[in-house]
């Protein structure tokens, strides 16, 4: 059976990771056998897992790693992959997502896990969670892989906002930098602002204009802004974080995974072709599979939300338990290393009046806790 006492957010320094069991494609078995892998490479991970009981409780009792590490919620309702995000902000409340949030919001969990619906969880978490003071429009950041010295960027936003004004991509850059410094070590991340072109001229006016808000508020957000980047230089050793809209992101982001795919499915087609493709396979098989595990794109499964007043990482619906043990990690990671906190913290001192970003946005209200120091 599960263990059925109450986790506390980072008691003798564990963190609980609150987890929507129903929302992947795969099932809650993935989920759960996720957690197991998660489980077993943090120590100090706890859970709490939401969904219907009858079908999460056999599958988490079956599963020594998670003996006194799991706490199950009962949640009788799924949000489906094809539910509008204004249906489930109606009737959302008892669905297992809903749950997942709800123990962040209320200090149970430090950080909420889902492989479900995108633009339903973004729904629900801006009403339950709030977008932080100052934060107009929350961002999904998602991590590349690049040439970079940490082998991945980010980038934002990756869908959460089709639009995007110059104070938007403000304020995505000074997250995208705390993300970069916490997720990925980066002492002063390189801010990159995405373009159809390199030069100061090119571009729609709103680039222009928060390519000097993003430039002006560097010793603020403490990263570097390294000017406007091309699409090729998202993967590239030039940048540690890409900033652009949502239709952008999400469109460069789609096309990317399209593209790895393609290329290894022309990789395994022209090895299969002959008996000397065959035999070159077998000789390369060391390299290929160095090649495959860097470009397995469930290494950096899971994109942030980034702006609320809580963090939650969003799983891809069709994860495995590979994967779904990466999202988890992630959120571990950022929980661990006080991410929340530092973000709200640097946002607030970014935006001050006075400072580079030209004061509080709309929804402005009283700043956040938490100290920006090291954010």
């Amino acid at each position: 059976m599960a263990d059925r006492a109450e986790p506390k957010a980072e008691s003798g320094g564990q963190i609980v990771v609150s987890v929507d069991a129903m929302g992947g494609d795969r099932g809650p078995a993935a989920v759960v056998a996720g957690m197991v892998r998660a489980a077993q490479a943090d120590p100090d991970m706890a859970f709490i897992l939401h969904g219907d009981e009858a079908v999460t409780g056999p599958l988490v009792a079956r599963r020594k790693g998670l003996a006194g590490r799991c706490t199950l919620r009962h949640a009788p309702g799924v949000v489906r992959m094809d539910d509008r995000p204004g249906h489930v902000l109606r009737h959302g409340a008892g669905t297992s997502m809903w749950g997942a949030l709800e123990a962040v919001r209320a200090g149970e969990a430090r950080v909420a896990v889902s492989c479900g619906n995108t633009g339903a969880l973004m729904a629900l978490a801006m009403l339950r969670l709030r977008k932080l003071p100052g934060v107009n429009r929350p961002a999904i950041a998602c991590l590349w892989p690049s040439r970079g010295p940490n082998e991945f960027n980010v980038m934002l936003d990756a869908g959460a906002d089709v639009r995007a004004d110059a104070e938007d991509l403000l304020q995505y850059a000074l997250m995208g930098a705390s993300y970069a410094r916490n997720g990925l070590g980066r002492t002063r991340p390189r801010v990159g602002l995405l373009n159809v072109g390199t030069e100061e001229n090119k571009g729609r006016p709103e680039l222009r204009a928060a390519q000097d808000l993003i430039q002006a508020a560097q010793e603020a957000g403490g990263y570097q802004y390294v000017g406007f980047v091309e699409g090729g230089d998202i993967p590239s050793a030039r940048v540690d974080v890409i900033v652009t809209d949502g239709f952008t992101g999400n469109v460069a982001l789609k096309t990317g995974e399209g593209t790895a795919m393609l290329i290894g499915e022309f990789m395994r087609e022209a090895f299969a072709q002959s008996i000397l493709g065959r035999i070159a396979a077998l000789l390369a098989y060391t390299s290929i599979r160095r090649l495959r595990v860097r470009m397995d794109p469930r290494r950096v499964n899971g994109g942030v939300f980034l702006g609320l007043n809580g963090t939650v990482v969003k799983s891809h619906g069709k994860a495995d338990p590979t994967g779904i043990a990466a999202a988890l990690r992630l959120a571990f990671q950022l929980a661990r290393a006080g991410f929340q906190e530092r973000l709200a913290g640097r946002l607030a001192a970014a935006m001050a009046p006075g400072r580079g970003g030209g004061g509080p946005g709309p929804g402005a209200g009283t700043p956040a806790s938490g100290s920006s120091e090291g954010a």
